[in-house]
């Protein structure tokens, strides 16, 4: 709590110094600060020389590391964002001076070991300072070379303060602003909280590491950095040190006999596995987080952000690809519909009209003109004017995209993303046909339409077997009853149908005999009863 009070007198010191007192007496918050505050906060130089998204920026800066992530988060979100904003936000650097640390007594102290038995050295001073951690170079052992990942001293106490004051400012300042409230800022800051406390985790990176590696254990174009779990812990992450190079670097490409369009397809390709096939992905994968080995194969490194699409919001996406190669655009809304966290469109008319346009502008060029970065951004803007908000994964999706095809259009212009990702459209295009795929979507559908029946009020229930037994006595004449008893008894005999064609595809896959023409008797027989009832239905129907 003393660490809550303290960052949050620093926050107020820096605004005042920025010049964002007009935030304080719109929101009344100003007669909550204390006059030595506001006496202690000097004025920029040229503070009316300076911009409005410059003075934004330079803030951030000076309030350190959770604001600088915050602000790296938000240039992300063009859909909430003005341009301007945007422009300064991605200028936010994550660098500042390195810690003076004993490495050996830090290691031993987070690892319970003596160092000097499993390090052959480490250099003392870092070879990389960031705001959360400093990287040192090594080596076992055994001769091994290693980079060690150390957090730094309080980040965490820090960082945890700093949250609790931007939901305190983010709630008090919904209440009070309109349109704050409209861009769902409570609802930023918890998902920059989730993840900024993941990315503190070593041990939560190290995981990230070990499924990525799992994932990719097949395919020999790609190359995980080997992990070492017996000295790693929260604070600290041991693992194998890359000695390669930049994959936007075309020289050291060429001089190790590869070819840069032949990189740029591999790496497009990665990637676009990494979402479709295996829903886990990078989530910043910008040139320096993309290296190549003089081998020819691809790494990626730091894995303290990465992406998660759960099997369902995978499907909803797949679904959405379809819908929008279909020009399906009334489809392709449902779906978005059902992807997205808010939901609140004033006018899904105008939504359908702007997205029809995306649609058919994509038909109008050729696929090498086509920037895939650019329609995810269009579309993102075109969401957050029609107040639709999805889950922040899908934004780390779009920004991944547009990062990764920016790296493959730089080694080979010619380059299109909507190529590389046809194989993957292809088959989700037959998965989408295969029977058995259909018979798993049926027998899902059915168990939610049992589900749904079963969970009826039980006076409902209650009601229904007093209507059977006769039993209910009322003096109105109720209009259009039968007409509702046969729906119902429709209703019964449609379930009863899907019912039994579920119970004979099973048997027919099951290819259990005795065997009429090739197919299961029992599972034919359930067929004919389905196709009977079914005509039945429909003469009942014309009658």
């Amino acid at each position: 709590m003393v660490q809550k009070f303290k960052r949050m007198a620093k926050l107020s010191e820096v605004l005042f110094k920025y010049g964002f007192e007009e935030l304080f007496d719109r929101s009344g918050i100003e007669k909550f600060i204390p006059n030595r505050i506001k006496q202690k906060s000097k004025r920029i130089e040229n503070i009316k020389a300076t911009s409005f998204p410059e003075r934004i920026r330079m803030a951030m800066e000076e309030l350190g590391p959770t604001y600088v992530k915050l602000g790296q988060m938000c240039s992300n979100r063009t859909d909430i964002f003005s341009e301007e904003l945007i422009v300064e936000f991605q200028k936010l650097q994550d660098k500042v001076e390195p810690e003076k640390i004993d490495i050996y007594e830090k290691i031993k102290k987070e690892l319970n070991i003596d160092p000097f038995q499993h390090f052959e050295e480490i250099e003392e001073n870092p070879i990389a300072s960031a705001s959360m951690a400093q990287v040192f170079k090594g080596k076992l052992k055994d001769g091994s070379k290693i980079v060690l990942k150390v957090r730094r001293e309080n980040i965490k106490e820090i960082v945890a303060a700093d949250l609790l004051v931007m939901k305190d400012l983010a709630a008090y300042l919904e209440k009070t602003n309109e349109e704050i409230k409209k861009m769902n800022l409570s609802y930023i800051i918890n998902t920059f909280a989730n993840s900024i406390t993941k990315e503190l985790s070593f041990r939560n990176e190290l995981n990230n590491m070990e499924r990525f590696a799992n994932n990719f254990k097949n395919d020999e174009r790609i190359h995980v950095p080997i992990t070492f779990r017996e000295l790693s812990n929260d604070n600290i992450l041991c693992m194998e040190f890359i000695d390669g190079f930049k994959i936007t670097d075309k020289e050291k490409i060429e001089k190790y006999g590869f070819l840069p369009q032949e990189i740029a397809r591999a790496g497009l390709d990665l990637y676009i596995k990494q979402v479709l096939k295996y829903g886990f992905f990078h989530a910043d994968p910008h040139p320096g987080n993309i290296l190549m080995m003089e081998d020819g194969k691809i790494v990626f490194i730091d894995f303290g952000a990465m992406g998660s699409l759960y099997p369902q919001d995978k499907e909803l996406l797949e679904s959405l690809l379809l819908y929008f190669v279909q020009k399906n655009i009334k489809k392709a809304i449902e779906k978005i519909r059902e992807l997205s966290v808010i939901y609140n469109v004033p006018d899904e008319k105008s939504l359908e009209r702007e997205l029809t346009e995306i649609v058919y502008m994509v038909d109008g060029n050729s696929l090498n003109e086509i920037s895939l970065g650019n329609i995810f951004e269009k579309i993102r803007i075109i969401l957050g004017k029609n107040q639709i908000t999805l889950p922040e994964d899908i934004y780390l999706l779009a920004k991944g995209i547009g990062q990764i095809e920016g790296i493959g259009r730089y080694l080979d212009p010619s380059l299109s993303i909507t190529e590389v990702m046809k194989p993957y459209a292809d088959e989700i295009s037959k998965k989408r046909l295969n029977p058995i795929y259909v018979f798993e979507k049926g027998s899902q559908r059915f168990s939610q339409i049992s589900e749904s029946w079963l969970s009826l009020p039980e006076d409902l229930k209650s009601i229904s077997q007093k209507l059977l037994n006769g039993e209910l006595k009322h003096k109105h004449e109720v209009i259009g009853f039968k007409e509702l008893q046969k729906t119902l008894d429709r209703l019964v005999t449609a379930i009863i149908i899907a019912a039994l064609l579920i119970a004979s595809s099973i048997l027919v896959l099951s290819n259990v005999p005795p065997k009429i023409n090739g197919i299961p008797a029992l599972g034919f027989l359930g067929y004919v009863i389905s196709a009977i009832l079914g005509i039945n239905e429909i003469i009942k129907k014309r009658k």
